[in-house]
């Protein structure tokens, strides 16, 4: 990793403008709190990545619909439901804002540990992340993604395809690695190892999307 930039040099002076940051430098959560740029950019080990453009209107239906499901089934338990734009840091070892220099926003994610709660978002491992594939999305920016969550012990990960109309699960196993589930379709039910009790019909989600 290079060379982290020092958090005074980028505290005092809002950044306005993607171009004015040095790619080459790696970049902590505290940089990040002071940038204003109008597209949305996520941090992966200190690299700045640019989200895709705003999500389509069929993502967005896609995230209500899983949201809502969870939200209603987590009413009066503990775990607690958030969707994008939310803050998620991944800390090594140190929270400190300067020594954080991974922040991903999921499209959903649920936590179970409020402990892991701050007014800025969540600080530590999600138990449950869903991201939704849209024609968009950089394969490069996924596959750093799917790593992140893995090292940092996201009990499980969700990949849900819009296109293709189907959800394949990945679950951390006890070495710490993930082992994908088969890909679920449409009239095919998932459960969550996370959640227990907790179904969702495919047919919830994909059908009438227009």
């Amino acid at each position: 990793m290079n060379k982290p930039v020092p958090y005074s040099d980028l505290h005092d002076e809002p950044v306005n403008e993607l171009n004015d940051i040095d790619a080459s430098l790696t970049y902590s959560y505290a940089n990040y709190l002071n940038w204003l740029f109008p597209d949305r950019v996520e941090l992966i080990k200190g690299k700045i990545f640019k989200m895709s453009p705003a999500p389509s209107r069929i993502h967005q239906k896609i995230s209500i619909r899983i949201s809502n499901l969870l939200v209603n089934f987590l009413k009066n338990r503990s775990c607690e439901v958030y969707a994008a734009p939310f803050d998620v840091r991944f800390p090594k070892e140190s929270t400190e804002d300067k020594e954080v220099f991974t922040v991903l926003q999921p499209d959903i994610c649920v936590i179970c540990d409020k402990s892991k709660l701050d007014y800025r978002g969540c600080i530590g491992a999600p138990d449950l992340v869903i991201e939704i594939l849209s024609p968009g999305n950089n394969k490069k920016e996924l596959l750093y993604k799917y790593q992140v969550y893995e090292e940092f012990g996201v009990k499980e990960y969700w990949v849900v395809s819009q296109s293709d109309q189907n959800i394949l699960i990945y679950s951390l196993n006890e070495s710490g690695k993930f082992q994908p589930s088969k890909i679920f379709t449409l009239s095919e039910k998932i459960t969550s190892s996370v959640l227990p009790g907790f179904e969702l019909a495919l047919d919830d989600v994909f059908e009438n999307l227009d």
